[in-house]
């Protein structure tokens, strides 16, 4: 059964910030110790990403408790975004302007009760882009969060590499509705 939760979209940053960080600290806790996912690393990522267009965050509460979040912006055919994935992706998805699902963790706890999906809803709901697209690593929990993309209808799109001492992630593409 899901737990009662409260789900808080955020188009500021400010606000957001350290639970944003705290609950990162959280659910990528195993990897901390590698440089691309220390936390110092993610909120410069953060900070970056704030600045972009069409930023906005999700987060979800339960009894104020910060459980799990997601944050995404829009990403246009000139975007770095684009540029690193290979083979590069057909332009009826960089022509125009998509979402960029950047980040999404749930803390252990609430894992498998269905929160990441309505997080992940409701960050695309009242988005007007056509497509939709992450990056995952592949190896993640030994492939399961590929599957989990995949089951909310996500297709592999390529490879990327954002940084060198990031993993060789999978890009993935769906329709927001």
């Amino acid at each position: 059964m899901t737990p009662s939760i409260d789900l808080r979209t955020f188009h500021s940053l400010p606000p957001a910030r350290q639970h944003l960080l705290d609950v990162y600290a959280d659910v990528r806790a195993d990897l901390l110790h590698l440089p691309n996912y220390a936390v110092t690393a993610f909120a410069e990522r953060l900070d970056r990403h704030f600045k972009e267009p069409g930023w906005v965050a999700v987060l979800a509460y339960e009894q104020d408790e910060p459980i799990g979040y997601a944050y995404a912006n829009t990403v246009d055919s000139e975007d770095r975004w684009w540029k690193r994935v290979t083979p590069a992706p057909p332009t009826e998805y960089t022509d125009r302007h998509v979402v960029a699902l950047k980040e999404i963790g749930v803390r252990i706890p609430w894992r498998g009760t269905g929160i990441a999906r309505k997080i992940h809803d409701t960050l695309l709901a009242d988005r007007g882009e056509p497509y939709v697209t992450l990056m995952v690593n592949p190896l993640a929990g030994d492939g399961k969060v590929h599957r989990l993309y995949e089951s909310w209808g996500y297709e592999d799109l390529g490879r990327s590499q954002p940084s060198p001492a990031s993993p060789v992630l999978t890009a993935m593409i769906r329709a927001v509705r």
